[in-house]
């Protein structure tokens, strides 16, 4: 296969300012996940320790394979909100006895773990993940339940939680439950509801109502061990199918239950030689344009991300602002799709329906790298059949079955997001440079559009079009897009699963594509309707 030649020039003005941006980009995205980090901050903390209690991070870091990476997943979901960033659970993919596994991880420093809008998607969201890769889910409970200001978002949509854990079980994709602490009301059926649950002693509290609620309700004075303890439902109730004496027992329980499931992957294992890019990674910096504006070559990416740096490109000559071809990342063969210049022609549409197709012919993953302002608009255009030739992509990327990885890496915008296989159309996973953007359209542009038919219909009135107050309005319009479009804020609503430094992408692929292969990896034969 051929290898990529770098023509990158780090000594260039324009290299030189993108780095800038970029690593000015990281320092804000460090400062929140050092604030995700800390929970609840140090008073809390110190008070969960003073309890003999470790923090959700040591708990996973106990609970994965010693050097095992860890993938964590919607970091920054809250952010911007009036919920502490971070949303009070930890989520990501870790290897725990050699199994990849879903690990899903309250944070009681953080109101007591308590579920909040953002808690939930994020939960929904690991589930999902969990049940298009195949992976078995280990939960890591300590919560007080719903938060009760939000219930009315928070009550129906959460049943969702049992539904999957209930779905993966009858999938025969292992659920576990380690209850460390509070799992009450509604969230007592988390463990009730997973195929193996362990119960720590005189800290875990598994019940459908607490002593006030019993009281209340039946006049009956008891007290929390009678009602859910560890001893008890070990003893009496039946629902622990293990009792720990402490959290590294209850955390050893865990790590050999999911020893003796003799999990096997369904998908291949890596077949391609997995070496270094010949390009150093800490280019990329440069590489990343910090104007979305400014387009270039994701040949450059691929040079510093794939095995070797070696590229198979696919129709080089022909849809040029989209590139394509094969390669392997961590020894998994993938078909790359990746925007060179922004804009999606008719040529482009047709050669990306094509090589999905392909893809799926041969049953090999698809790596989309979006950067991309849109389809063409223009008269020209739409007699030339961009339309048709967008649903033919559309058709193509929402049919094909073989695992697809998602990273904006500089714009996602209008249907080129769907084109390119964004968040509505499943990937597998999802993720985000720290210089991503994502929306309808551009500031200035769509600021532009609401100008022009606001000057339309004043016209139309035969009133006078107000040119200060059009002004105003821009800027604001302008102002908003730019802040909702924004990494941080698109990842805020799970709109990805994190948002990464580009030196990491290599290994994010890596870890996502060797999850992905937990599942089957089998292409789509028969597609829908292609409009020609």
């Amino acid at each position: 296969m051929p290898v990529l030649k770098s023509t990158l020039d780090t000594a260039s003005e324009t290299y030189l300012l993108n780095r800038k941006a970029n690593l000015a980009a990281l320092a804000e995205l460090d400062e929140q996940l050092e604030i995700v980090r800390a929970g609840g901050g140090p008073k809390y903390l110190e008070r969960h320790r003073k309890r003999g209690r470790l923090p959700v991070r040591e708990r996973i870091e106990l609970l994965v394979d010693r050097d095992a990476p860890f993938l964590e997943l919607s970091p920054l979901a809250a952010w911007g909100t009036d919920f502490l960033v971070g949303a009070s659970v930890v989520t990501g993919v870790g290897v725990v006895s050699d199994v990849e596994c879903m690990i899903i991880a309250h944070d009681p420093t953080v109101r007591g773990g308590a579920m909040n809008p953002y808690s939930l998607r994020k939960t929904l969201r690991a589930l999902e993940i969990a049940r298009r890769n195949r992976l078995p889910v280990i939960n890591l409970v300590e919560s007080g339940g719903a938060d009760l200001p939000t219930q009315a978002e928070l009550f129906v949509p959460a049943g969702k939680i049992f539904h999957d854990l209930t779905e993966l079980s009858a999938m025969g994709v292992p659920t576990v439950a380690l209850v460390f602490g509070n799992s009450t009301a509604g969230g007592a059926y988390v463990p009730g509801m997973c195929d193996y649950a362990v119960l720590v002693d005189r800290q875990a509290k598994v019940f459908l109502g607490g002593p006030p609620l019993v009281k209340m309700a039946t006049g009956e004075e008891a007290d929390d061990e009678e009602l859910g303890g560890a001893d008890m439902h070990a003893r009496v109730s039946g629902l622990a199918d293990h009792f720990a004496v402490d959290e590294l027992d209850c955390i050893r329980i865990g790590r050999q239950i999911v020893a003796e499931t003799n999990w096997r992957k369904l998908g291949p294992p890596p077949t391609e030689l997995p070496d270094e890019p010949r390009y150093d990674p800490e280019e990329l910096l440069g590489v990343a344009s910090a104007d979305f504006r400014v387009p270039f070559d994701p040949r450059e990416v691929l040079a510093r991300v794939v095995d070797g740096s070696r590229f198979g490109e696919y129709k080089a000559r022909y849809g040029t602002s989209l590139v394509t071809g094969w390669a392997s990342i961590h020894g998994y063969p993938v078909g790359v799709l990746a925007n060179a210049r922004g804009v999606l022609f008719s040529e482009e549409s047709e050669k990306a329906s094509e090589f999905i197709l392909l893809a799926n012919q041969s049953s090999t993953p698809l790596i989309f790298l979006q950067n991309t302002t849109g389809y063409m608009v223009g008269t020209r255009y739409e007699q030339g059949g961009i339309i048709k030739d967008g649903a033919k992509m559309i058709n193509a990327v929402t049919n094909s079955t073989v695992p697809h990885i998602t990273i904006n890496i500089g714009a996602s915008f209008g249907a080129g997001n769907y084109g390119m296989s964004g968040r509505a159309y499943d990937p597998r996973f999802v993720f985000s440079w720290i210089n991503a953007k994502c929306a309808v359209m551009g500031p200035q542009q769509l600021a532009g559009v609401l100008s022009i038919v606001g000057r339309q219909a004043a016209e139309a009135a035969g009133k006078p079009f107000d040119v200060e107050a059009d002004e105003k309005q821009r800027r604001a319009i302008e102002a908003q897009i730019e802040r909702e479009s924004h990494a941080f804020f698109m990842s805020a609503r799970l709109y990805d699963d994190g948002v990464i430094d580009p030196r990491q992408t290599r290994t994010v692929l890596g870890i996502a594509l060797s999850a992905a292969h937990s599942q089957e990896v089998a292409g789509r034969r028969g597609f829908g309707v292609f409009r020609m």
